[in-house]
């Protein structure tokens, strides 16, 4: 399956996910979330005891993980039967990736920061951030859109791109159910602290080997670019990531702050709470757009050594 996610990656780097298709029929995250409201709305039940609760949501994300996989397995079987299977199979998998359009909504806010300042700044950010945006300075805005820029790039890329060349479509599919259930239940909340819990533990099993691989990528992205600090990437890797109150998104993190000689993460507000976290990197806070357009930089770099690495293995397989 690996040609599977080469192919994948190749295609939604060229053309992402059309606005036209989701506006007429939607997008598989749409179809996920959908489903894991309704588990929600009608397995939560607020009055039933923790241990209940728990037991739903381990329920509800082993139904996610049927109806994902079986859903990917039925196509995948379908598809390879045709002749030119392989790249309808591929058009359809390029769905779960991410790359072209991560790229663009954080390219946006740099584009924000130089054209609007702060205000179109936070506005833009909004979008890809749950933190308060009216919180955040010139510098946080910059720092929350390189941050997202490397969780994402090992959740919304590397992660989905590894599991499809592990275990095809469906590998794919189940790790994005995993991961949007996680994103939408998996809080620590009074709601959600038991019913997110089995999603939560899951999520993070299934986006270590990524993470790790993420934080790889980008150390050996910047050891390419000019301007770029791989060792200092290297070093605040191994020093700053087990730090992150994430046990994935450090790595990523870590990595892109070395690279770039910043500080990112640390303490941060959403929905008006203080969460503390560990600082990613020893550099500078004071960051501002081009700091984003570095990142993005480094991103594409990283993505093409990603890319790059999946044709070598194929080609090694079939030689």
């Amino acid at each position: 399956m690996i040609g599977l996610a080469l192919l994948a990656l190749l295609l939604e780097a060229a053309f992402g996910y059309p606005q036209r298709l989701v506006d007429r029929i939607g997008h598989p995250v749409i179809w996920i979330g959908r489903l894991i409201s309704d588990l929600d709305r009608h397995w939560n039940q607020p009055a039933r005891r923790f241990a209940t609760r728990r037991a739903a949501g381990v329920a509800a994300l082993l139904v996610l993980v049927c109806v994902a996989g079986g859903a990917g397995l039925l196509l995948q079987s379908a598809l390879l039967a045709l002749p030119f299977g392989l790249v309808v199979l591929a058009l359809l998998a390029s769905s779960l990736l991410a790359q072209r359009s991560l790229h663009d909504h954080v390219a946006r806010v740099a584009m924000a920061l130089e054209q609007g300042g702060l205000e179109a700044g936070r506005e833009a950010v909004s979008h890809i951030v749950g933190r308060d945006p009216l919180s955040l300075d010139e510098a946080g805005v910059a720092r929350a859109a390189i941050e997202s820029l490397a969780e994402n790039f090992s959740d919304g890329v590397v992660a989905p791109a590894f599991w499809m060349a592990v275990a095809g479509l469906p590998g794919a599919a189940i790790y994005k159910a995993v991961n949007t259930a996680d994103s939408m239940i998996g809080h620590r909340t009074p709601r959600h602290e038991a019913f997110g819990w089995a999603s939560a533990r899951c999520d993070d099993v299934v986006n270590l080997p990524a993470s790790r691989l993420s934080g790889l990528a980008i150390i050996a992205a910047a050891a390419l670019l000019p301007g770029m600090d791989a060792r200092g990437a290297w070093r605040a890797l191994r020093r700053d990531a087990g730090r992150h109150r994430s046990p994935n998104a450090g790595w990523p993190e870590a990595a892109m702050a070395g690279a770039l000689g910043l500080a990112l993460a640390g303490p941060r507000r959403y929905g008006g709470v203080l969460v503390e976290d560990a600082f990613m990197g020893d550099g500078r806070r004071d960051a501002g757009a081009a700091d984003i357009r570095a990142a993005l930089r480094l991103y594409r770099t990283a993505d093409a050594l990603l890319i790059g690495l999946l044709a070598l293995i194929l080609l090694a397989l079939q030689g």
